[in-house]
């Protein structure tokens, strides 16, 4: 028999899983809770028992995408078949693949949280630590902190200047790919 807790978590599920397909196909505007709690199977004032407005339910899909990618950064460290310097490309590049698969989630994450940013917060806290410790391996512990944020904001900048066409453009001729590498390489350099 299954619990009123596990129901609830269940539903509470269902609605997260909802919003971000909504957030995906339209962006934050073809998000509403009604629309949620209608794809879930839900009558109309079901979402507003976990949710208090949509504002909520966008901050709690934040999130969870925060704590996915701090799960990643996790598993990345934790794989002992990878060199250090081919689990920070691929942490770096994991970052730039989910802004090109899910724009409207990405630009959601690193938006400032229009409900309680507490939740979003520890998310984000803990997948800069997860990503330390993977810089860490390459630079050294000393260095981490700041190369790290170095790292994350260049990925951040190149996901965005492909996003907008400039990374194509009969200036640059480059990929986010390769600026990671050109990062990877400054940061490592002795």
């Amino acid at each position: 028999m299954v619990s009123r807790a596990e129901s609830a978590a269940a539903t509470r599920r269902a609605l997260l899983e909802d919003a971000a397909e909504l957030l995906d196909s339209g962006g934050p505007d073809a998000v509403t809770l009604r629309e949620v709690g209608a794809r879930a199977g839900l009558t109309r004032g079901a979402p507003y028992r976990h949710f208090a407005n949509k504002e909520a339910l966008l901050t709690a899909v934040a999130a969870e995408s925060w704590e996915r990618l701090g799960d990643r950064m996790h598993a990345l460290q934790a794989d002992e078949r990878l060199p250090p310097a081919d689990k920070l490309r691929a942490a770096l590049l994991g970052v730039i693949e989910l802004s090109r698969r899910q724009p409207h989630l990405y630009q959601l994450m690193f938006s400032a949280p229009a409900a309680d940013p507490s939740a979003v917060v520890r998310a984000a806290q803990r997948m800069c630590d997860e990503f330390i410790v993977i810089v860490a391996a390459v630079v050294g512990e000393q260095h981490a902190q700041r190369c790290a944020a170095i790292l994350l904001t260049g990925a951040h900048g190149a996901a965005g200047l492909e996003s907008s066409g400039l990374l194509s453009n009969d200036k640059w001729h480059t990929t986010a790919e390769e600026l990671t590498d050109s990062l990877i390489a400054v940061v490592a350099a002795p």
